[in-house]
């Protein structure tokens, strides 16, 4: 039910409005006030879609009210009323934030088509907001999956330097998830508003890195066509997430630098410093002392990236949050693969906790999205997996007294993604990650 506040010291003005509003539309929930103090009473007490006041109060002015109003009810529109309009109140109230500013008598048929628009905009608000708070809790700790001690170590000091301005490396190897750590540190932060920008250092060369993460101006090279926001200046008052850190050059890092301790950095081919508020979280799989030690990375920087370090761990490190993460990613992938529920076999999980998984965690999604796709059914089974996995494994299957030996693995293998792919011989060859010509000689040897 729409709720719509009428703040009105004329009495008989406000039970006027009321019974307008409920005769157009009776499920509208209708309040009064007469005065500023009763109407902050009232948005203390209840969340309102729309409130219409008044300009002149006995208490106070309408327009100078409405960031009062805001600050109480994010959500609902103010539509201003005044028995004398003039220009100047009327910008002054647009300027603070009114939906819109009418004047009595002359306006009346207008306010009620004002609350319908007013309302598609407060829900509209509302939709938003509520979208915000799933993103928010969608990158938030509590959807980091695994209980294992190592994790929740990890996770209890992200916790704690979250709410703070300090900056963050992260360590650890490749496909740990540093990124989905630093968004969590981003969501649970007083930043968590503002925007989270990450950029993999590594990804670019040193003159695109450069404009990516600093901006540049237009003609300050050879196709700067117009100027360009960096990162940097995209995330003010927010967070940058700079992964692969070590990569990158020892200009760039002066320049970062700077931005640390003076919080300003200049745009390539500006002459004017650009100022910033940034909160930096770092990440590497390098071991950064010795980059330092052998001249590859500043002393100073790695000193103020470095405040607080939090590791975290390779996934051969937490194995017992291995059956977690695949039933995890199992259903994000179900709806997009046309899926339907998924279980997994005791003697395929056991393969998984038994992997090395050098890949860590990025390796282990990959591994399960490959057996859905070649899985006929809702069961992950150890035919599903990549041979190589298969003859890693140290387990022995039960498997009802049938062949087990690799070559029959292999062959069996090869013969059900061949079936998947309807023959597809190229589409064959990327699922079971070998080369096409690989794939015939395995053909021609296992008569296929």
């Amino acid at each position: 039910m729409n709720k719509i506040l009428i703040i009105d010291d004329e009495e008989k003005l406000r039970s006027l409005l009321v019974r307008i509003i409920k005769l157009e539309d009776a499920a509208f929930d209708v309040w009064e006030a007469g005065t500023i103090k009763k109407a902050m009473q009232l948005l203390e007490q209840h969340d309102f879609d729309v409130i219409v006041s008044d300009v002149k109060l006995p208490d106070g002015n309408g327009i100078d009210i409405i960031p009062e109003i805001q600050k109480r009810q994010q959500i609902a529109e103010t539509i201003l009323m005044t028995a004398y309009g003039n220009i100047a109140d009327g910008v002054q109230a647009m300027k603070n934030g009114a939906f819109d500013y009418i004047t009595k008598g002359d306006d009346n048929n207008k306010l009620l088509p004002l609350i319908y628009k007013a309302i598609d905009k407060a829900q509209l608000k509302r939709r938003v907001k509520q979208l915000e708070l799933q993103v928010g809790k969608q990158y938030s700790f509590d959807q980091i999956v695994g209980t294992s001690p190592v994790l929740l170590e990890a996770i209890d000091l992200g916790r704690k330097v979250a709410s703070t301005d300090t900056t963050v490396m992260l360590l650890g190897e490749t496909g740990t998830g540093k990124e989905v750590f630093a968004q969590a540190i981003h969501a649970e932060s007083l930043r968590r508003e503002r925007a989270f920008v990450a950029l993999n250092c590594a990804a670019f060369g040193r003159e695109i890195l450069e404009s990516e993460l600093f901006g540049h101006r237009a003609g300050s090279f050879t196709g700067a066509m117009k100027d360009k926001k960096g990162l940097l200046e995209e995330a003010h008052r927010g967070t940058v997430f700079l992964d692969e850190i070590g990569e990158m050059a020892l200009d760039l890092q002066a320049k970062l630098l700077r931005v640390l301790e003076t919080g300003e950095f200049l745009k390539i081919g500006d002459t004017q410093p650009t100022k910033v508020d940034v909160r930096i979280i770092s990440a590497t799989n390098r071991n950064l002392e010795t980059e330092v030690s052998i001249g590859h990375f500043r002393a100073d920087l790695y000193y103020r990236l470095s405040v607080f370090e939090i590791s975290l761990p390779p996934l051969r490190d937490r194995r017992t949050d291995i059956p977690l993460l695949a039933k995890f990613f199992a259903q994000q992938d179900a709806s997009r693969l046309g899926k339907k529920e998924i279980n997994f076999s005791p003697a395929y999980l056991q393969i998984l906790q038994d992997n090395p998984w050098k890949g860590n965690i990025r390796e282990l999604r990959n591994t399960i999205e490959r057996s859905m796709i070649i899985t006929n059914g809702s069961l992950l089974d150890v035919d599903s997996l990549p041979f190589d996995m298969r003859r890693r494994s140290a387990e022995i299957i039960d498997t009802g007294g049938a062949d087990y030996a690799m070559t029959t693995m292999e062959r069996e293998h090869i013969q059900q993604v061949l079936k998947h792919t309807g023959g597809n011989k190229a589409e064959a060859a990327r699922l079971l990650g070998i080369g096409v010509a690989t794939l015939y000689r395995k053909i021609d040897e296992y008569k296929l």
